[in-house]
């Protein structure tokens, strides 16, 4: 390996930025490191630029299946012995699945970085995917569908996505469903496996009290044999072409005391230009105690106890939504609101009161989100592997600042003029008997 070249380079920092290196080694793999001054510790996490819309309808759940199942075996530990090695140091090892990356990670004390990096790299490249195995953990993910079945909140939020996105892979819930889940066998996860978790779509990102060159000799070490040939871009996600149909409205029976709401509208990607502003008008509707859905819906009225706004961003497109869970018969008073609440900003915009407590809030959160190494691991790791480049929290900082009043107002009334859809989960027997304001809103 000692003849392998790596392309490095360091970001520009700033005295809010811990330095933060970047190599890419040849076949494609990135490694990224932060050392935080102070930290007694190391986090590790090898991040796969594959997800739940990287699946073909019938295998959906194939990547959040893979990643519970590549813990069960390597060539050189069982699982049992994984766990014993990390209990032994007391570090935590973990990982999960979102739409379009999975993420495998260990957090142990600085000293331990070595068995870290062996332990997280054993497990992506390494695991087996036995058949007997995938029995076994094929109960576990119906347990875990059963658990998001009985959390209103993770249901109705799924059930919102695929009436927004339609046919579009980012309808598909992560953890698939109980009859994909079923039809999973040991050779098509393992075809997913062999296909999906190369290098070039690879990121090793390690932050806290770390040098970045060991870091680097420690993957070259741990892909030996797999960094082959010149050093590979990766794979951009260009997103799927095809314009899902118009948002509509789902009803999921559920008996309870609660109906829970989520209306959404599709918004913009992650490197849409106004994806700053879109974050800033989200944090003034119902990011924070003092936004307008929290203050007219709970605050001034009391006709629920969690309701708020939220954005989620992936390459090619994104989406609007707000939650509310209410009492069934409140559920129309709740949709009034809501939907006045949206269409005042969207007629009249922000005060400049609003533009600004939504800007500190985000520089707040994001700085204050960034006091451990796991946390810091995390930001270089998503970062890396979204936009294939660091970004500095002094850039963020500075991204949030220069939006303007006149950016925010923009992106309200383009994004609230759409159509919206969404989902009701509650005592409701069918559209029929969704109150008609709500009907009127969601189609």
């Amino acid at each position: 390996m000692s003849g392998l070249k790596a392309r490095a380079a360091r970001t520009g920092a700033s005295a809010s930025d811990a330095p933060v290196r970047r190599s890419v080694l040849p076949g494609g793999l990135r490694v990224v490191t932060e050392a935080v001054p102070g930290s007694r510790s190391a986090a590790v996490g090898l991040w796969v630029a594959v997800g739940s819309r990287d699946e073909h309808p019938a295998s959906a759940g194939a990547a959040h299946f893979l990643e519970h199942l590549l813990f069960k075996a390597t060539p050189t530990r069982t699982a049992a012995s994984l766990a014993a090695e990390m209990d032994a140091v007391g570090g935590e090892i973990n990982a999960f699945t979102t739409k379009e990356h999975t993420c495998y990670y260990a957090h142990v004390l600085d000293s331990d970085l070595e068995l870290a990096v062996d332990v997280v790299t054993d497990v992506v490249l390494g695991g087996k995917c036995g058949a007997s195995d995938v029995e076994v953990e094929r109960e576990v993910v119906l347990e875990e569908l059963a658990m998001r079945d009985d959390d209103p909140e993770d249901l109705v939020t799924e059930a919102a996505a695929a009436a927004v996105f339609g046919d579009h892979p980012l309808a598909r819930p992560v953890i698939g469903t109980e009859d994909s889940v079923a039809g999973l066998t040991a050779a098509k996860l393992r075809g997913f496996h062999r296909r999906r978790y190369t290098p070039d779509r690879m990121v090793l990102a390690v932050a806290g009290n770390v040098d970045h060159a060991r870091v680097v000799r420690l993957a070259r070490k741990a892909f030996a044999g797999r960094l082959d040939g010149a050093v590979a871009s990766a794979p951009v996600r260009t997103g799927i072409r095809r314009r899902p149909g118009a948002p509509s409205l789902a009803v999921v029976h559920r008996d309870g005391e609660q109906s829970h709401l989520v209306a959404g509208t599709r918004a913009y990607g992650r490197f849409h230009p106004d994806r700053w502003a879109l974050s800033v008008l989200n944090t003034a509707i119902g990011g924070g105690l003092s936004s307008r859905l929290f203050q007219e819906i709970r605050e001034q009225r009391g006709l629920a106890y969690t309701v708020y706004s939220a954005v989620d961003t992936y390459a090619d497109a994104g989406m609007f939504s707000v939650y509310a869970g209410c009492s069934p018969e409140r559920l129309g008073e709740v949709a009034t609101v809501a939907r006045a609440v949206l269409d005042g900003v969207r007629d009249e915009g922000l005060t400049e009161e609003e533009l600004s407590r939504a800007k500190g809030s985000l520089r707040g959160g994001l700085v204050l989100g960034l006091e451990d190494a796991q946390s810091r691991m995390h930001r270089i790791g998503r970062s890396e592997v979204n936009y294939q480049n660091q970004r500095t929290v002094a850039r963020t900082l500075a991204a949030i600042d220069r939006v303007s009043a006149g950016d925010v107002n923009r992106v309200a009334r383009d994004l609230l003029s759409q159509p919206f859809g969404g989902a009701v989960l509650g005592p409701h027997r069918g559209k029929r008997g969704i109150p008609a304001p709500l009907r009127s809103w969601l189609g």
